[in-house]
């Protein structure tokens, strides 16, 4: 049931785009976008980014070669001038695992390049590929800081350095050039920006969506442990109490121990089928249970178990358990059927009632038992109170417990009934 929350959980979020696809799919992005969660996670490695780096070495080689026959006043490729293209582009085939170091180098690259005279052209696009994946893993400084010392020296060569350095006559640059690289500068840093708050958006909306499914998880397994609990210890009392009246009677009346252990199959048999109904949630989520959820309804049940553990209980009901919702309805019967095998486990008396009552918007469920308690649990400290207070918080309600004046004890439950306090599971 959590992992199927979980696939709802991924599917939300995210750009339109992001959201379409078959069920439990949803578009991740290229493959290095999330290489860093996919490490966090225990992932394997990003991959070598081989068909990118290819063909972007490729683009920049071709591209320089048109680049420098449109710009006969520069210096010609020669090898160096290839080395340092070939070079800073299959650098990017490490730009996923050392960001920075790839980042220097291609910048280091594209300095030595344009000082050495070589025609302008793509090889500022390794520079920029660079400066992307270095910003998206965090090295935001060192790429601000790699750029604007590539635009500072390139101003340097141009204006003041230009008469030193190839080509032979080499006029200063214009100003227009420069404020165009810085403006090539300043767009790329912006996009690279943007990318990165995008992803880190992305990344706290998965995280939450994981922590919203494991929060349901959560309380799921809450829920089940609740019902388990419910179930076991009211049917589990009922069997021990029959049991001992079975072993007692056995030798000296033989059908009144028949008796109890008829009422020993029927409890187990009941247990069983109500544990059953509660694992087959686990075993087929999404499926609806293979019978109703008990009720106020089966109270008169509840009455004849309690009678075959040796309680008479008693059972007022002023028009409280009609049009129950099924949260609501389940709670309630809960909270009697804990309050009951309380009584049975740690009252000495052998008499209880039970008032279920409508008031405004409210149901309230009243259990009184004259005492005297019979263990020093009798206080209600265990688990068994905890539950019921847990059933009737998830509705917004309240739980009191406690020794009455006269004696005995009481359980008084109040649960809202207003539908917009109704908990998830109910809706």
């Amino acid at each position: 049931m959590a992992d199927m929350e979980e696939q709802r959980g991924r599917r939300c979020g995210g750009p339109p785009w992001a959201r379409g696809g078959p069920a439990g799919t949803r578009w991740q992005g290229p493959p290095w976008w999330n290489h860093r969660g996919a490490e966090e996670e225990g992932g394997a490695r990003p991959r070598w980014p081989w068909r990118s780096t290819l063909l972007l070495a490729a683009f920049v080689m071709v591209g320089s070669k048109f680049a420098a026959e449109a710009q006969p006043a520069r210096e010609q490729l020669d090898a160096l001038a290839r080395t340092l293209l070939l070079g800073g582009a299959l650098l990017l085939l490490w730009r996923q695992r050392y960001p920075a170091v790839v980042m220097c180098g291609t910048a280091a690259s594209a300095l030595v390049y344009f000082s050495a005279g070589y025609p302008y052209g793509p090889v500022f696009l390794t520079v920029a590929l660079a400066c992307f994946s270095a910003v998206l893993a965090g090295h935001r400084r060192l790429a601000w800081a790699a750029l604007g010392t590539l635009w500072a020296v390139h101003l340097l060569v141009g204006h003041w350095l230009y008469r030193r350095l190839p080509p032979d006559g080499d006029p200063a640059s214009s100003w227009g050039e420069e404020v165009a690289l810085a403006a090539w500068i300043v767009a790329i840093l912006a996009v690279s920006e943007l990318a990165r708050a995008r992803r880190e958006q992305w990344d706290r909306d998965r995280a939450e969506r994981r922590q919203a499914a494991r929060r349901r998880a959560d309380e799921e397994r809450l829920r089940i442990a609740r019902e388990l609990h419910d179930v076991l210890a009211h049917s589990i009392s009922v069997i021990n109490v029959q049991a001992g009246v079975g072993l007692a009677l056995l030798d000296s009346d033989p059908e009144q121990a028949r008796t109890a252990l008829t009422t020993i199959k029927a409890a187990s048999k009941e247990a069983l089928g109500e544990v059953r109904q509660v694992l087959d949630t686990l075993r087929t989520p999404g499926d609806a249970p293979r019978a109703p959820a008990p009720g106020l309804g089966r109270l008169p049940e509840l009455v004849e178990q309690a009678a075959g553990a040796g309680l008479t209980v008693a059972v007022e009901d002023r028009d409280g358990s009609r049009d129950l919702s099924p949260g609501a309805d389940l709670a309630a019967f809960r909270i009697v059927q804990e309050a009951l095998t309380n009584v049975v486990r740690h009252s000495g008396s052998r008499h209880a009632r039970v008032c279920v009552e409508r008031t405004g918007d409210a149901l309230r469920l009243r259990i009184d038992d004259d005492g005297p308690a019979t263990g020093e649990e009798a206080g209600g400290s265990g688990n068994g109170l905890a539950g019921m207070r847990e059933r009737a918080a998830a509705l917004g309600g309240t739980i009191e417990a406690g020794p009455r004046e006269d004696g005995g004890f009481r359980v008084l439950a109040v649960l809202p009934l207003k539908k917009s306090r109704m908990p998830e599971e109910d809706r």
